[in-house]
This record gives C-alpha cells, sequence and structure tokens, in this order.
C-alpha cells in the first residue's frame, strides 16, 4: 500500500469513530431525557398523592375538632346538671 491509500483509510477511520462517538452519545442524551421525564412524572403522581393525603387530614382534623367540641359542650352541660342536683 502507498501512503495516501493509508492516509485516506485511517481518515475514513477516524471519521468513522467520531460518528460513532456522536450517535452514542445522543443515544445516552435521549436514554437521560426519558428517565428524567419518568421522574418528573413519578414526582407529580407523588404530589398529587401528598397533596390529597393532605385534604384528607386536614378534613379529618377538622372533624375530629368539631367532635372535641361537642363533647366539651356535653361535658359542661353534664357538669351543670350535676351542680344543679347537689
Amino acid at each position: 500500500m502507498d501512503w495516501p491509500t493509508v492516509i485516506l483509510i485511517l481518515g475514513l477511520l477516524t471519521i468513522a469513530t467520531f460518528i460513532g462517538i456522536a450517535i452514542e452519545s445522543s443515544r445516552q442524551e435521549s436514554r437521560k431525557t426519558t428517565i428524567d421525564a419518568a421522574r418528573a412524572d413519578e414526582l407529580r403522581s407523588l404530589v398529587a398523592r401528598y397533596e390529597e393525603l393532605a385534604a384528607t387530614t386536614l378534613d379529618a382534623q377538622q372533624r375530629t375538632a368539631a367532635d372535641v367540641a361537642e363533647l366539651r359542650a356535653r361535658a359542661a352541660s353534664i357538669e351543670q346538671i350535676l351542680r344543679t342536683v347537689e
């Protein structure tokens, strides 16, 4: 083989290597984007579950507070009745 042919082959191999690296890099970037999108979806789902749980908890706390207030009122009326009986 003469030198111009060797240089041409080495040049083509170098270009092919750079193209292969570029393709692999774009595949990795695409995969990373897909994983980031999946994580974002999971995060949205988690936030939605948290908001639902927070709303449920707030509702339960309000019901409990109302029940405690009612029990206090009943206890106060029972105490008043007991005082009048004595």
